[in-house]
């Protein structure tokens, strides 16, 4: 009966380590149908076009600018990061994009499989999770 137990126990250890989280704080009604996007070059350039597509996709214009411009550019603007890491696939590890209304906070969405380990969740395709991300972080249209 113990050594069951152990076995039980060391699996459930186990498992807890292949975790993949996920966690967004959703923009409130905005009043521009504008998002300025500052873009990252330490960032893979689809990761900027498929933000774009998902946002267009809810009515949003996109406009991107310079990474060293000011937050202030646009009464709505968004940095994101993005990394990726080898695991018999290459596959989206990290993910975290912020949105600011007039320079405060206004959202925010982050994704991290970096401890997802056996989790085969991991080899989510990262344009699909990207889009998914944005569902929730804008979770109406443009003007809604």
């Amino acid at each position: 009966m113990m050594s069951r137990l152990a076995c039980a126990s060391l699996a459930l250890f186990a498992l807890s380590g292949c975790a993949i989280h996920q966690n967004v704080k959703p923009v409130a009604r905005l009043d521009s149908k504008t998002v300025c996007i500052f873009q990252n070059g330490n960032v893979r350039a689809t990761f900027l076009d498929a933000y774009e597509r998902a946002l267009s996709n809810k009515g949003y214009e996109v406009r991107r600018l310079e990474s060293g411009a000011p937050l202030l550019s646009c009464p709505v603007t968004s940095t994101y990061t993005a990394n990726w890491r080898w695991d018999m696939a290459m596959y989206m590890a990290y993910a975290e994009i912020i949105v600011y209304k007039n320079g405060n906070t206004a959202g925010q969405a982050t994704y991290d499989a970096t401890r997802g380990g056996g989790n085969m969740g991991k080899f989510i395709g990262a344009e699909k999770k990207i889009t998914e991300l944005v569902d929730q972080l804008f979770p109406g249209t443009a003007g809604s």
